[in-house]
C-alpha cells in the first residue's frame, strides 16, 4: 500500500470539515487514489530493441532494487554476464546480458 505524505495544515483543513481526522484523512486518500494504479513504464523484457537499458529498467526486470545494481556497478560484482556499460557517466546495461541472468532464449 502506498501512502500519500499530508501536511499539518491539511489535516487542520480536513479536521474543520469533518471532525475525526483519520476518517476525513482516509477519505482523503481514496479520493485522490488513481483508480488505475500504478503506470507501467517498461517494456516487456522481450519488446526491448535496444541493446543496453537504464538501471531503472534493469532493475525493474532483474527483480532489484536501482541501488542493488549500482552497488554491483560500483564494486563490479554484477552476475556473470551483466557487465554495465558506463556512458557519460551513466550505467547501461546489456539487454543481452540481463536475459542470460534471467534464463530467457533470445529466439524469435
Amino acid at each position: 500500500m502506498a501512502y500519500k505524505l499530508i501536511w499539518p495544515a491539511t489535516l487542520a483543513s480536513l479536521e474543520r470539515k469533518g471532525g475525526n481526522i483519520l476518517e476525513v484523512a482516509a477519505q482523503h486518500l481514496t479520493d485522490n487514489a488513481s483508480p488505475s494504479g500504478p503506470p507501467t513504464l517498461f517494456l516487456p523484457l522481450e519488446a526491448v530493441t535496444s541493446p543496453t537499458v537504464d538501471t531503472a529498467a534493469a532493475a525493474h526486470y532483474l527483480n532489484r532494487r536501482p541501488q542493488t545494481l549500482r552497488g554491483w556497478a560500483c564494486a563490479e560484482t554484477w552476475p556473470e554476464g551483466l557487465r554495465p556499460v558506463r556512458i557519460n557517466g551513466r550505467l547501461a546495461w546489456p539487454v543481452a546480458g540481463i536475459k542470460a541472468v534471467l534464463g530467457v532464449s533470445h529466439e524469435l
